[in-house]
């Protein structure tokens, strides 16, 4: 897949639109925020969500509470180590996922970078596997550097001698990274697993899309399951509440990420569909200074039906976009004194695409430049306008028609 850039003139020289190219690598996706950057490992960037202070905060106060108690330590002490095991939690994450970025790398994806948030992290990529075998190397890869780190905690706890500060950091690294390996490697989406189900999928029937979505409902049934499993222990008593707590957040998240694992591959399979030739409106432009009332009479009588309303300077180049919502909100009989400009936008401040970019290409540059419309060009030319919510009724037509906000 080709990469993309976005790129706009500078206003203060021409209005000329310039179409979006890539999709910035250092974008996090939709509907995730990157959080703090810490730094950067071997040329990754990563990031440290907010979510993951809360976390930070529970466990050094848990933890050290019981290593107090184990130990004997006073609780300023007992909370320094807690939070020393945080860093190391910490650590491990990060490993596993150094795991899935340099796996990709060596199969010449790109890594935007690395997460840590409440309930472990995630690695952005720049695009997917193009292949099964590479799909299923870069999601097993996490599992087992957690497997491996697992297995040199429990050796160093078998060694060190027991009773000690060392043996209860090492035995809980030991348990901690080897829940971490097994759970991930369970067999739904979101899950590493889950990705290597949909790679085995992918690879006997051919259809990523298909693969994905039972990827995602096996996710689906691993969270019930889970929710199920969580409820029995608590009745036995092998939970406590906060485990409770902690392992229902773990279901609501395994639930929602195959929710939206589905919901993506239904909608991927539709790329296909978008063509911007025919989806995005055509244009109607008059001159710079046109009153409203006027503009709107022209527009009738040339029959544009849903074209979108533009402003074009003298020499004929679209220079602003008319708000629609403004423009109705402007009483009927103040609209022959008001000119067309007033309720317009300027282009450069509209994002813009090439109106050869292939559905894909469409979904990623909404996906990095968030808007509600987008102008369309060939060229330097603008010949058409992208609204958010006609490209919403392509991917997703329940949805599109029933969220015009979208």
């Amino acid at each position: 897949m080709r990469r993309f850039q976005w790129a706009h003139a500078d206003s203060a020289t021409t209005n000329i639109p310039r179409s979006i190219g890539t999709v910035d690598n250092e974008a996090p996706e939709p509907g995730r925020r990157a959080g703090l950057t810490v730094g950067r490992i071997l040329g990754v960037p990563v990031h440290l969500n907010a979510s993951m202070l809360l976390l930070a905060v529970a466990v050094t106060v848990i933890y050290g509470e019981f290593v107090r108690g184990a130990l004997g330590l006073s609780r300023p002490a007992g909370y320094a180590v807690g939070f020393g095991f945080v860093v190391c939690l910490l650590g491990s994450v990060l490993l596993h996922e150094l795991g899935h970025a340099l796996t990709a790398r060596r199969f010449g994806i790109g890594v935007r970078g690395i997460t840590l948030e409440l309930l472990g992290g995630y690695t952005e990529m720049d695009r997917d596997a193009p292949r099964p075998r590479v799909d299923l190397a870069v999601s097993l890869a996490g599992p087992a550097v957690s497997l491996a780190l697992g297995v040199l905690a429990t050796i160093a706890a078998l060694l060190l001698r027991d009773g000690t500060l060392a043996d209860q950091i090492a035995f809980q690294l030991a348990v901690s990274n080897l829940v971490v390996a097994v759970f991930n490697s369970l067999p739904g989406l979101p899950l590493d697993g889950g990705r290597a189900l949909r790679a085995a999928i992918w690879a006997v029937h051919g259809d990523r899309h298909t693969a994905t979505e039972i990827a995602g409902w096996s996710g689906r049934a691993l969270a019930g399951l889970t929710a199920a499993a969580v409820l029995v222990t608590y009745l036995l008593g092998w939970l406590t509440v906060f485990g409770v707590v902690f392992m229902l957040l773990v279901t609501l998240t395994l639930w929602q990420g195959a929710g939206q694992s589905i919901r993506l591959a239904r909608m991927s399979r539709r790329f296909p569909m978008i063509k911007l030739t025919r989806l995005a409106r055509p244009i109607f432009a008059v001159p710079a200074g046109t009153p409203l009332a006027e503009a709107q009479r022209r527009g009738q009588e040339a029959g544009t039906g849903n074209a979108a309303l533009v402003v074009a300077d003298a020499s004929g180049r679209v220079v602003a976009l008319v708000d629609g919502a403004r423009a109705a909100a402007v009483p009927a009989d103040r609209r022959p004194w008001v000119s067309v400009d007033t309720v317009a936008r300027g282009v450069e401040g509209i994002p813009a695409m090439s109106i050869d970019l292939t559905g894909e290409q469409v979904v990623r540059v909404v996906q990095t430049h968030p808007g509600a419309q987008y102008l369309v060009t060939a060229g330097e030319t603008v010949v058409g306008v992208l609204h958010l919510i006609d490209l919403a009724e392509v991917l997703e037509p329940r949805r599109g028609r029933g969220n015009p906000a979208v």
